[in-house]
Parts: structure tokens; sequence; C-alpha cells
């Protein structure tokens, strides 16, 4: 799970990076006074479970296993989390790193 941070100023600042984020295919997770956290989810590449498909179909049936591996480790463990936060530190009291929208945009469309 990749977990971008996005700094906003206010809480209608929040909302309009929440708003493009919705844009994009991401979804809120939770939401409260001061953060919200959304998620963008992964499937895998189609490209890759067809050639899996068709291995398993026609010559090897633990390909088949593999495509749902790798489903698996798309949806769960490879989506990307965006947390728009208008705190600068976090609760050990160190500085967020935050990145920029063009990032987290580049990197959540990335297909592996």
């Amino acid at each position: 799970m990749e977990l971008f941070i996005l700094k906003a100023d206010n809480s209608d600042e929040i909302n309009n990076i929440s708003e493009e984020l919705s844009e994009h295919k991401f979804k809120k997770i939770q939401e409260e006074e001061h953060f919200i956290l959304m998620k963008k989810k992964r499937y895998g590449n189609y490209y890759v479970h067809i050639l899996f498909l068709l291995i398993g179909l026609f010559f090897i049936y633990w390909a088949l296993i593999v495509n749902v591996v790798y489903f698996s480790y798309s949806y769960l463990w490879a989506s990307p989390h965006v947390l728009i936060t208008s705190e600068i530190k976090s609760n050990e009291g160190e500085d967020l790193e935050f990145n920029t929208m063009d990032e987290v945009l580049e990197k959540s469309n990335k297909l592996f």
C-alpha cells in the first residue's frame, strides 16, 4: 500500500482536492474534520490477466492460481492511498513529507 500525503490549508481546500481526485477514480475511505483518506482500486494489468487466463485454460492450470494471486496483490497491496490533511506534524511531532498532485496522479496510473 502506497500512502501519499497532500497538504491543504483549510477544509475548503481539502474538499477541492478530494473532488479533483474523485474525478480520477479515487474513493473516500474515511473523512474527518481535518483530513480525508482516499483510495484508488487497482485490479492489475488486463493484458497480464488475459495471458495467464489463456495459459491456464490451454496449457497449465497453475497459471490460473498465479492470476488470482496477481489480482489479490494488485487489489489489496498495490492500490495507492492518499491522505489529504491540513496538519503539518505527525502524532509523534515529526514534520510530514508532502507529495504533489502531479506525483500522486502519475504514480497512481502506472501499470505495474
